[in-house]
């Protein structure tokens, strides 16, 4: 079967991949073109995408009856598909749960110290050679241990989160979860409304999936709820913060500083966005770790081949 790879992935998975498939590897980096997506649903019988090749309706509908069966998705998040329109067309999705979790947590944590200590604001101020010495008023921050936090989307990834900062930070921990959740492995408070849990916490961080059902879930009358010292970071999906509202917020003191690895449009960040002391920027870094990704694609590339054996693919969406 012919396998179409959208980017490149670490070696072992490339050599996983062909040993099973007939594979052509795409080298370009950047996201596919409209016009490359139709031509993958067109002559590839399966595809391996990820995150950023937007396969919409209007794409599937370019492409009344596409020879591919399978799209494969290098990642946990599968906003980027149309998952309806896909099985309209007679096309199964898969993603990668599971390999990414711990390494998405510890990123939450690394932007919830570096937000806190403003970590990010001192190396600048050293790599710019303005830094004149130690005193003891310079650049004060937030403590974080002994703190609480509150975190958005009580999943795999949420509850790791929850145990970083419960175990390895002494944290107070509360949640909100659209569902009931019955062991959120520490102890913990699930709070009903969001804006209740915005205005408990010292530390605000979302682990929800993108879609619609999250877009824009932390939007203005949520920060606006938030404390003064209130720090939020965002390890999700970039439009599950409303951005133009949290740039307000930081701007105007509204809240302390926001650490974010994920952005609305990226990978376009506003340039308000970016001139913000107080916001800890990272490049979508959060599964980024050769063993994570490999794993990733891995399971990627099980979901294919069980899919071309015959076999319900093991993670199927």
């Amino acid at each position: 079967m012919k396998l179409l790879i959208t980017r490149p992935l670490p070696e072992p998975v490339m050599a996983a991949a062909k040993a099973q498939f007939d594979v052509t590897a795409r080298e370009n980096t950047l996201p596919l073109s409209r016009d490359e997506m139709i031509a993958a649903l067109s002559d590839y019988d399966l595809v391996l995408p990820t995150l950023g090749d937007l396969f919409s309706a209007d794409i599937f509908a370019a492409v009344p009856n596409p020879r591919a069966k399978m799209l494969g998705n290098f990642g946990v998040g599968f906003n980027h598909i149309d998952v309806a329109a896909a099985s309209a067309a007679g096309i199964v999705v898969t993603n990668t749960p599971g390999a990414v979790t711990d390494a998405t947590a510890d990123i939450a944590l690394m932007l919830m110290l570096m937000a806190a200590r403003r970590a990010s604001e001192g190396e600048r101020l050293v790599r710019d050679q303005a830094w004149q010495g130690w005193h003891p008023i310079q650049m004060l921050g937030q403590p974080v241990t002994g703190r609480h936090v509150g975190i958005v989307g009580m999943g795999r990834i949420g509850k790791a989160i929850a145990k970083r900062c419960h175990f390895g930070f002494g944290m107070q921990v509360s949640f909100f979860n659209r569902s009931p959740v019955a062991d959120p492995g520490v102890p913990g408070q699930q709070v009903s409304s969001l804006s209740e849990l915005a205005g408990q916490v010292d530390f605000l961080v979302t682990a929800v999936p993108g879609g619609a059902e999250t877009r824009h879930i932390i939007n203005a009358e949520v920060l606006a709820a938030m404390k003064s010292t209130g720090i939020l970071v965002n390890i999700a999906r970039g439009d599950v913060v409303e951005e133009g509202a949290l740039i307000a917020a930081l701007q105007t003191g509204q809240i302390a500083a926001a650490g974010l690895d994920v952005y609305e449009r990226e990978p376009i960040v506003p340039e308000a966005l970016r001139a913000l002391e107080n916001a800890v920027l990272l490049p979508h870094l959060g599964t980024a770790v050769l063993e994570v990704r490999s794993a990733m694609g891995m399971i990627a590339v099980e979901n294919l081949v069980a899919f071309a054996a015959g076999k319900e693919p093991p993670n199927r969406v």
